[in-house]
């Protein structure tokens, strides 16, 4: 594994975990095909991991940041520890920095990571996931799901049709 990247950054709903909208309830979630394996080489190789995620849930009242905290560690009970997560609990339109498409929580979880931008592989699927990352200097991934739009794999820069790919593309 050795093209440049020290870390990886997930995308939780969609990408690690299936999407259920304004989950805060730790029995509903499964884990995406090819998330462990992803995880366990990644890890093995040394590579950081962390999770970047929009929560409009908090901000609109429908989750509480206890539940969202619920949700996170039942993925962690599943994948293993992640070195970071960052969390945006706005709304779409509060206007802050951090939720994606804008670059803050890529570059927060660089932060905390101790790693650059251009040296961290950001996996999503849907084009805020990839916007943020370009944002923020970071390589994006595109593994398109049921709820990407046409015109947000068009426009990606890289795409992986799931997981499996994703990890070929970083050795």
């Amino acid at each position: 594994m050795d093209q440049g990247f020290e870390a990886v950054l997930f995308d939780r709903d969609g990408t690690l975990i299936r999407d259920v909208p304004y989950n805060g309830d730790p029995n509903r979630v499964t884990i995406m095909p090819g998330a462990r394996e992803i995880l366990r080489d990644l890890r093995t190789h040394g590579l950081r991991t962390g999770v970047v995620s929009n929560q409009s849930g908090i901000g609109r009242g429908l989750l509480t940041e206890a539940q969202v905290a619920a949700v996170n560690a039942r993925v962690e009970e599943l994948l293993g520890r992640f070195g970071t997560w960052q969390i945006c609990p706005h709304r779409p339109d509060d206007g802050c920095q951090c939720r994606k498409p804008a670059p803050g929580l890529v570059l927060s979880a660089c932060a905390a990571l101790g790693v650059r931008p251009e040296r961290t592989l950001v996996v999503g699927d849907i084009g805020a996931d990839v916007d943020a990352a370009v944002a923020a200097g970071a390589v994006p991934v595109l593994v398109p799901t049921d709820v990407t739009r046409p015109e947000e794999v068009e426009r990606a820069p890289r795409t992986a049709p799931d997981l499996h790919a994703v990890l070929g593309m970083i050795r």
